[in-house]
Order: structure tokens, then sequence, then C-alpha cells
């Protein structure tokens, strides 16, 4: 069985694209979206009804949760809350109410047993958070107690640090997918991990993808986009702003 496991897309719809080709000569059994779909990219809608046209069971993000019900106060730094707010604005603007409600029912996590001795806990953030931060450099007495939250699990799966790793702690693996629409690790190129179980075993790796970086980039400018050079410098360096 071969599993695709992507996350954090934030509205970058061709970056998104460019991991579904890939995954098409690559016999994927099952794939899984863990949230951030649309906010803080250039084509929220397009990268939405891309995700819902997929056959990806899709999780909800801090990001998500954003688009629904607006940032609020002390989930980011003072200085950034208006103008966060008003590209939340801008990305509601170009969803429908229906849109808006396939992001408020979107479960916020999945356990899904593979085989007797493979099951895997995926989430956005934390097993209880949708905000929670934990660094791919965390220490792994960190990363236990704050991604550990059901013993049967041996496949730990998460998103939101925009930092992919794949770590064995014990007898858990804990992996994250990084980003597809928005890296922070120093490589602009989609990430995502495949999960391979053969009985029970398993395997997992991290791919990167190219793209046209440079018409993403256009695309900020062109759809008026309330942060754009922020937004442009984050998504050519892939550093966190």
């Amino acid at each position: 069985m071969q599993i695709a496991l992507l996350s954090d897309i934030h509205g970058n719809a061709r970056a998104l694209k460019a991991v579904l080709n890939d995954l098409k000569d690559k016999k994927i059994d099952q794939l899984y979206i863990l949230g951030d779909l649309c906010y803080r990219g250039p084509e929220p809608k397009n990268a939405l009804e891309t995700v819902r046209s997929s056959p990806a069971k899709v999780l909800k993000g801090n990001a998500d949760e954003w688009v629904v019900r607006g940032v609020l106060k002390n989930e980011v730094p003072d200085t950034a809350l208006a103008l966060m707010n008003q590209e939340r604005d801008w990305t509601v603007e170009r969803l429908s109410s229906e849109d808006i409600n396939y992001l408020n029912r979107l479960p916020e996590s999945f356990i899904e047993k593979f085989s007797d001795s493979v099951t895997m806990h995926a989430f956005h953030a934390a097993p209880d958070s949708l905000f929670d931060v934990v660094a791919a450099d965390a220490p792994d007495e960190e990363i236990e107690e704050k991604l550990t939250a059901q013993k049967e699990t041996n496949v730990i799966v998460y998103g939101h640090i925009h930092t992919p790793y794949i770590k064995k702690i014990g007898d858990k693996t804990y992996i994250n997918t990084g980003s597809v629409g928005l890296p922070f690790d120093g490589d602009p190129r989609p990430s995502y991990v495949l999960l391979q179980v053969e009985d029970d075993t398993f395997s997992a790796s991290i791919h990167r993808v190219s793209y046209d970086l440079q018409r993403v980039l256009k695309q900020y400018d062109a759809n008026d986009y309330p942060n754009s050079e922020q937004m442009k410098t984050v998504i050519k360096k892939a550093k966190k702003p």
C-alpha cells in the first residue's frame, strides 16, 4: 500500500497541481491532506476546488479555521493582526458560503489502521490543537510529549510547521509533511511524504517537486493580494516571515 501525505497548500494552486501530477505515476492507494488549504495564497478558490475534486481525505488546519471565523487577538503578533485579517477577508471574498461551510466541517484528525502493526495518527499541528507549534528541531522528549496521544499508533503525521522531517523515537515514527504551497525550510519546492506499508512493515520518504514559481509570484500582484510583497519574499526564499 502506498499512501501520499501532504499539507499546507495555502492557496498555491499551481504548487498543489504540480504535486498531484507528480503522484499520478506513483500508484497511490490513499491521499491525505492535513489542512491549511486556501489562506495566504493567490488562488484560494482554485486551490480549494482542486482539493475537493481529488480523492483525498482532508483535515482542518488553523488557516482553515481563520478563513471560517477570522484571526483572533493573541493568535498572531499584534503588529500582524490587522493585515492578516485583511488577507483573510480577501480570501473569503473569493470563496462561496458553501466553501466556508466545507472548511468549517472538516475533521481535525484521522486514526487509520493500515495493518496489524501499522496505525497512523494524522492531524494538522498537535493532537488537541490546530495552533500549537512543535518544531522540527524540538527535543525528542518534547516531540513525544506533544505529539503522542494514542498509544496504539506508531506513525504520527502532522503539518503546520512547513518543515519536512522523518524521525524515529522509540517505537514510533514522527513525520512532518512540510508544505506544498509555502515551504519554510529554505527550499521553495513543494514537499510531500510517501508512506509505504507492506504487511507489518512501513517506510517513509520526503519528496520535492518543481513548479512555475515565477508565475505564482506574478499572481500575487495580478490578483491585488493585500500583503503581496511579504508573501512573495516568503515564497521565493522559503523562509518564515
